[in-house]
């Protein structure tokens, strides 16, 4: 008589073993590029590595990476929002119509109101996707287009300089030796990673972006925690717009006008899939890592704004190529 086995859960454990450890692999593949950016801009120009030099890189891309991350979520999620790049500057905009810099106490209020208003613009999105079934793609392409209309319209196009101390210190602090934005980025990409790593509500973003049939047949409110995550994206732009806006010491007409291409850029070439469902926040963050390293080094080796597209560009595709190489049909 012969004895049936079934698999055991050791068996079904070790299986898993190796896909974790694949997909912990991924997420490293963009590591050589770094390394390699690095030594080439070293030999670029000696200042490349000091300390001071990089910083500043970390200090510039705070503001893309906070975009970079809200974006990233999204994706997840299985969703588009190309209106975050508009939230950018409209949102920090409005709220210094609402509250001028010679509002006194008032002041205090500008990052709470930035932020909401950041995060109504999210909700709106997500209530027109979610309650009427509409393309996220073409919803989010309006309203990136009806969100920078009304900041151009509301403020004549011309640049805010007259602001609140409060709207101005969290680009322009810093804290213990390193300026405040780097903290602020770090510690939300922080909470990111951990969230979706080792939370339910990480889980049930993947499970959403794989298949939202599956996934509201599992028992998860598809529709909450996608209205959710657009939100937070919404704020997270508004906050961007924060710390730009100190950085800077102004409101630009265009503020975050062209990030959103630099955005999808960093998301995927960091192994954020397009389709929903694959990647994570730690991918992205080196995805934002790459755009900045590049962006300094083209700077100090001078080379002509009309040619930086051209050279971003070609930096992509080479980046998004050897991450595929690296970490095998991820985007699938």
């Amino acid at each position: 008589m012969t004895t049936s086995t079934t698999p055991s859960a050791p068996t079904a454990v070790s299986a898993a073993g190796p896909r974790l450890r694949l997909t912990r692999f991924r997420d490293l593949t963009l590591v050589p590029v770094i390394v390699l950016l690095l030594v080439v801009g070293a030999f670029v120009d000696p200042v490349f590595l000091t300390p001071g030099n990089l910083t500043n890189v970390l200090q510039q891309q705070s503001a893309l990476a906070l975009v970079v991350l809200a974006e990233a979520l999204i994706l997840i999620a299985g969703k588009f929002d190309l209106s975050l790049e508009s939230t950018v500057g409209m949102a920090p905009a409005i709220t210094v119509l609402l509250i001028p810099a010679a509002s006194g106490g008032m002041g205090l209020l500008a990052i709470p109101i930035c932020l909401l208003i950041g995060a109504a613009i999210g909700a709106f999105n997500g209530f027109l996707i979610l309650k009427f079934q509409l393309s996220a793609f073409v919803v989010t392409l309006a309203m990136l287009i009806v969100v920078h209309g009304l900041h151009l319209g509301l403020t004549g196009g011309k640049s805010l300089f007259e602001l609140p101390e409060s709207l101005l210190y969290l680009g322009s602090a810093t804290w213990l030796g390193l300026p405040a934005a780097i903290w602020i980025a770090g510690v939300l990409f922080a909470v990111g990673i951990v969230t979706l790593g080792y939370f339910r509500v990480g889980r049930s973003l993947y499970a959403i972006g794989g298949n939202a049939d599956a996934a509201r047949a599992a028992g998860i409110r598809v529709e909450r925690v996608v209205w959710t995550v657009f939100i937070i994206g919404g704020a997270l732009a508004a906050l961007a717009g924060i710390l730009e806006t100190g950085r800077l010491g102004g409101i630009s007409a265009n503020q975050g006008v062209g990030w959103i291409f630099m955005v999808f850029a960093a998301a995927v070439i960091g192994g954020v899939s397009m389709d929903g469902g694959k990647g994570t926040i730690f991918g992205a963050l080196t995805g934002v890592l790459v755009i900045g390293l590049v962006e300094n080094i083209l700077t100090l080796k001078g080379v002509p704004g009309e040619w930086k597209q051209l050279v971003y560009g070609v930096i992509i595709l080479v980046a998004l190529m050897i991450s595929r190489v690296a970490g095998g049909k991820a985007q699938d």
